[in-house]
């Protein structure tokens, strides 16, 4: 293998490895220690993938303009993931604060990028306007929440919940789209079937909007119920 080969070897060794670790913790009992390590695991190999793709990508040339924000939303996303579910110390705190403006600044600078591209036919420099906007909105999202979370002084029960789902899952979503559609020519040609490469960024974004049902809009409908039915049992004491 020579000197040049080695980053990319890496990065694609990284990738693979984070995706079978995400998937791993994505349908695996929540909590368990075997859903606790696959999450370790996935973070640590998409810091690896992330900063490999972007050097990779400043130096080839490919894409930059998406590639490093892709890069810098991932490793955002999975980073206060991570934090979501560990003790607030004053070190994870400035990470967070970090980590918001950079999700603001790669947000704003995408969502220009998209507007551009849309007045210039749809495309910028080659690069369709979706990946734009698709960057520009999660980290304007994610900083939005980030203040609201801060503000709030924190997070508990299923809001913290919540928020380490869907960003474990979304960048899980990420690296999926990258692998299988974004790195179609790259694979096999027996499996470049448009349909089946979908399969798996489908399957990841409909498993984390099942679990964000579950944890998030199910139990809010349960305690809809009792409140509502709350009174009708108070009515039936108070009568015997």
């Amino acid at each position: 293998m020579t000197l040049s080969y080695a980053p990319t070897v890496f990065h694609i060794a990284a990738g693979s490895i984070g995706l079978i670790a995400g998937g791993v913790a994505l349908y695996s009992a929540k909590g368990a220690p075997l859903h606790r390590q696959a999450g370790l695991v996935f973070v640590y190999t998409m810091l690896a993938m992330t900063i490999s793709g972007a050097l990779l990508a400043a130096r080839l040339g490919e894409w930059v303009e998406v590639n490093i924000p892709a890069a810098l939303t991932s490793a955002y996303l999975v980073v206060t993931a991570l934090l979501t579910v560990r003790p607030s110390t004053t070190r994870t705190r400035w990470i967070e604060r970090i980590a918001m403006v950079v999700a603001f600044t790669v947000g704003t600078m995408c969502l220009t990028f998209g507007l551009q591209a849309i007045a210039r036919g749809g495309s910028r420099d080659g690069i369709p306007a979706f990946p734009f906007f698709l960057f520009g909105t999660v980290g304007l999202l994610g900083s939005a929440l980030d203040l609201r979370m801060m503000r709030l002084g924190g997070l508990r029960g299923a809001p913290r919940i919540v928020r380490h789902l869907w960003r474990m899952s979304f960048a899980l979503f990420i690296a999926a789209m990258s692998f299988f559609i974004g790195q179609a020519d790259e694979l096999p040609k027996a499996i470049r079937i448009p349909a089946l490469l979908a399969l798996p960024v489908i399957a990841v974004l409909a498993s984390m909007l099942y679990w964000l049902w579950r944890v998030r809009i199910k139990r809010s409908l349960r305690g809809l119920v009792v409140r509502l039915s709350a009174p009708g049992r108070r009515e039936r004491r108070a009568g015997r």
